[in-house]
Order: structure tokens, then sequence, then C-alpha cells
């Protein structure tokens, strides 16, 4: 199935086209400093909100990913070399950018041994050595159940940990081809076994032709894995090549989906038709902590 690209995106989808004073700087120091935010390499909706907040998600390890998942925006290919030096102008970037919360992401880099994860953990010191104040979440890829390169992220004590499960399993062959669910489930849970009070969080796109029990079985699936926090949106189809929109939903739909979730015991959902992986990250962050935050696993 396809949905024709000229039909009418619903009204709810039209976000606000970014600018401000701030926006402008935030967004020409990044360049300057020859960063990578996920904000603008994955097109997301909520780029101003989050930049004038005083929040950012940053994309390290280079432009050009070694996967191609059926979803996503990012260019694929043959990256770069490693940049060591990459975790200095972050923490410089974050300090100049006046940020409160910072969100340190990826391409995924099968060609590199670790993954990539000692450049996160790497980054997430360097920020933390610079502005202490600023508090660090990562999302992170599989690393291929590299477990060892999961430790040294979670020894670098992030505040948030999150691995996006995406999309419900049926659809991994065409969404994700080279990830494994079972073994995104597995990464969320060794979080947990390594450091038991790290905040772990995940995200999932409806409107790629998953039924409702299936997504209700996934958020469960979350859960028993303990997972704490959780985002659901809208996918949105970055161009022709990408796989196409089987639905829409509706806001009273993500208010439905929330609300499951929130049954199920995650300690802090966002879920409507713009939310990314970043969205309210601080925010998010902040509710995990709260005394009466107390998630147990369904």
């Amino acid at each position: 199935m396809t949905t024709d690209l000229r039909v009418a995106k619903p009204s709810w989808l039209r976000a606000k086209v970014p600018g401000g004073e701030r926006f402008s700087n935030l967004r020409d120091l990044v360049r300057s400093e020859r960063l990578h935010t996920v904000c603008e390499e994955a097109r997301c909706p909520n780029i101003g909100e989050c930049w004038n907040a005083g929040e950012a998600t940053f994309m390290i390890l280079g432009d050009t990913c070694t996967r191609a998942c059926g979803f996503c925006a990012v260019t694929s290919g043959r990256p770069g070399e490693v940049d060591v030096f990459e975790p200095i102008r972050l923490a410089i970037t974050v300090e100049k950018m006046g940020l409160d919360y910072c969100v340190i992401t990826s391409v995924n880099r099968d060609d590199v041994p670790d993954g990539g994860a000692s450049i996160f953990a790497g980054c997430i010191r360097a920020v933390r050595d610079r502005t202490p104040h600023v508090e660090v979440e990562v999302l992170v890829p599989d690393f291929e159940g590299n477990w060892e390169a999961l430790a040294t992220v979670v020894e670098a004590k992030p505040v948030v940990l999150n691995h996006n499960i995406e999309t419900v399993p049926r659809l991994y062959s065409r969404a994700r081809p080279k990830a494994i669910y079972s073994q995104s489930l597995e990464l969320l849970q060794r979080v947990k076994d390594y450091a038991p009070s790290m905040t772990t969080k995940s995200g999932i796109m409806v409107g790629l032709g998953e039924t409702k029990e299936e997504l209700v079985q996934t958020l469960s699936d979350l859960r028993t894995h303990r997972c704490d926090l959780l985002t659901i949106g809208q996918y949105l189809r970055p161009s022709p090549k990408h796989l196409a929109i089987q639905r829409y939903y509706d806001p009273e739909e993500f208010d439905e989906l929330g609300d499951i979730a929130r049954g199920l015991g995650f300690l802090h959902v966002e879920s409507g038709p713009l939310v990314r992986s970043s969205y309210h990250a601080g925010e998010q962050a902040r509710a995990a902590r709260k005394p009466s935050a107390t998630a147990t696993p369904q």
C-alpha cells in the first residue's frame, strides 16, 4: 500500500516555521563549529520551539549512516573518519549556546568496532566537565548487540539513556532491516542491569501500517524491559523513496495511546502528531526524578 504524497496533511500537522533571533544565532554557531544536529538532519518540525527553549539535539560521529532505514531522512553511505576531537568541540558549543539540557545522538557507525561508544562517553564527560549544570541525555544506536560498548556509555552517566524501538516487530524488515526487535529490548533491559537508577527511554512512530493491538503489545514489551519514558509521534515521509505513510492518526488517537502507555506504568509520556524523540526531553527527565515517579514493570 502507498499513500499519495499529493494528499494534504491534516491541519494538526502544520508546524510553525522556525525563526527568532536566538534560533538564528544557534544555527549559525552550530555550523561554524562544524557540528551536526539531528534537529536539522532529520528535519524535525519542533526545531524552533526546542532551540528557543534552550534545548538541542546533537548528532555526533558524522552525518552519514551505515544503515538505510526506510523511514529516516539521514544520509546513508560510507562515513568518514571518526573525529576524536568532537567531544571538545561539542562541549564548547553547548557552553556558547547557553543550553540547559542537551541530547546527544548519532548515526549508526557499524564500521567502527565499538559503534562510536567511546565518542558518546567522551561527549558526555566533556559537556559535564565544561558546563556542570547542563544535563545530558543520549539517544544511542543498538551497537549491534555489543554490550561492552553499551556499558562504556552507561559508565559515563548520562541522565537519560534513550534507544528507540521505532515500530512494531512485524514492520522491522521494511523499516529497520538491519535491526533486531528483541535486541533493542535487551539493550534497554541491560541499561537497568548495569545502572538500576538510570532513566531509560524509547520512542515509536505510528502511521506505517501497524495495528492498535501491535502498538499496545510493543508498549507492554518496553515496560517489561523496564523502559521509563516514552515518546509517540506520527511518521512523516521524508521523500518519495522512503516508506509511504499508511495513515495519519488524529490528536484524539494520540491521547488514547498516551493514556494506555501511562496505564502500563511509564513515568512520563509525550504522545502527539509532531512529537519526536527529544521533544520536551528536559521536562521528561525532570518528571522521572519526582518522588512520586516510581515505575513498576507490567
